[in-house]
């Protein structure tokens, strides 16, 4: 423990003087302000550095109060009470305190940001005063200001930017969603001039066929023709009619999307000849999607079908469609091989995103998840779920 410089008096005058030049020099040779006080808060000693900083001499300062003398007032001017100081509060109490947020002022009436630290001294077992030491941090200060400038300028500049990329990506959404009912126009106009310039044709030819087919019968290998020819015909009418749906299901147009819906799980189920758990819950108050939020519905729907197909190697697919007032909500489920999350995710990804922007731009949302029911071979199997909210009479309503 360090003795008050007042108190050396052991020991023969040399020795005496001797420790106290050393405590001296001990004391001036820090950069950090320290001084002593009593019970009373009195200066006992300060270092040159100490009163340096606050902008006295040294006799200036012994033997005064320090509270009054540094710490009297708060930063903002308001008046410091002695009973609030930490430093006295803390050595009467026989405790340590360290502050960093409080300031000490100087002789000339300006102060300084200051850290200081009090430590009592403690003399046969009882509290004699306390040593104080303190330094200005008003660099440190500064510096933590330009800090908080900084972040508040960079998280401006963040936020303008996201508002922007915001921008941009609204913009984008909105392009692909005119993009999409371009395609989807495009696509109904081409099946509709299928329909009815090549399908005409198909059918008149047909006509021709059968006509010139009645003529002929009695010429065999003209006849045999005839039929031939009648076979592929009816083969290009098929092929038309499967490009026809292809690009526009009419059924979509003419019976709306519940019954498209269930049209493309038929086909599906056909076609790949997978054992589909299919179901179909609709509310009879719900209002039925149409126009391009019903298309968007549909062909979600019809990219899910595809990815099982082409895929996951399943042997089981689930497929429920519920229809509320609130939302539409369709899922694919099968026990196939799943799909890693990287590849989801991935910029080449076109199917997946495509859905997503679709549900994106009407409000919903495409989830892809591992299967909920017993995988096959232990496979994860893939779990695909769309949820489109339905604001308000979005549709048709449902008549059962």
């Amino acid at each position: 423990m360090m003795p008050l410089l007042s108190d050396v008096h052991t020991g023969t005058g040399s020795d005496t003087d001797l420790l106290r030049d050393k405590l001296t020099l001990l004391l001036d040779s820090t950069g950090e302000g320290i001084y002593g006080i009593d019970l009373e808060g009195r200066c006992t000693f300060i270092n040159r550095a100490g009163a340096d900083m606050l902008g006295y001499r040294v006799a200036q300062v012994l033997g005064k109060n320090m509270h009054d003398l540094v710490h009297h007032s708060h930063e903002d001017g308001g008046h410091y009470p002695e009973e609030e100081c930490p430093i006295l509060k803390a050595f009467r109490k026989g405790e340590s305190c360290r502050v960093d947020q409080e300031v000490f002022w100087r002789a000339n009436g300006t102060f300084f940001p200051a850290e200081y630290s009090s430590y009592q001294i403690v003399d046969g077992g009882q509290v004699r005063g306390a040593v104080v030491t303190f330094s200005d941090i008003s660099k440190r200060r500064q510096a933590e200001e330009q800090l908080q400038r900084a972040k508040a300028e960079l998280e401006v500049r963040v936020a303008e930017r996201t508002r922007e990329l915001s921008a941009a990506l609204k913009q984008v959404r909105q392009l692909s969603a005119h993009a999409h009912s371009v395609r989807e126009d495009e696509r109904t106009r081409i099946a509709r001039e299928i329909h009815d310039e090549l399908g005409s044709l198909l059918v008149a030819l047909k006509l021709d066929v059968n006509w010139m087919a009645k003529r002929v019968a009695d010429r065999e290998p003209v006849a045999h023709k005839c039929e031939a020819m009648n076979r592929l015909i009816e083969a290009a009418v098929d092929n038309v009619g499967r490009i026809i749906t292809d690009l526009r299901p009419s059924i979509l147009d003419h019976q709306g999307l519940i019954a498209a819906l269930e049209w493309q799980v038929q086909e599906f189920s056909e076609a790949t000849e997978l054992p589909c758990e299919v179901e179909f819950d609709i509310a009879p108050e719900a209002f039925v999607p149409d126009g391009a939020k019903a298309t968007a519905a549909f062909r979600i729907f019809q990219e899910m079908l595809s990815n099982v197909a082409r895929h996951a190697r399943a042997t089981q697919v689930r497929i429920a469609v519920r229809l509320t007032p609130a939302d539409l909500v369709m899922e694919v489920e099968d026990n196939g091989v799943g799909a890693a999350r990287a590849a989801l995710e991935a910029s080449t990804s076109y199917g997946v995103m495509g859905m997503r922007e679709r549900a994106l731009h009407f409000g919903g949302a495409l989830t892809i998840a591992g299967a909920r029911f017993a995988p096959a071979d232990g496979m994860p199997g893939t779990l695909v779920c769309l949820r489109l909210p339905l604001a308000g009479r979005d549709g048709y309503k449902n008549q059962g």
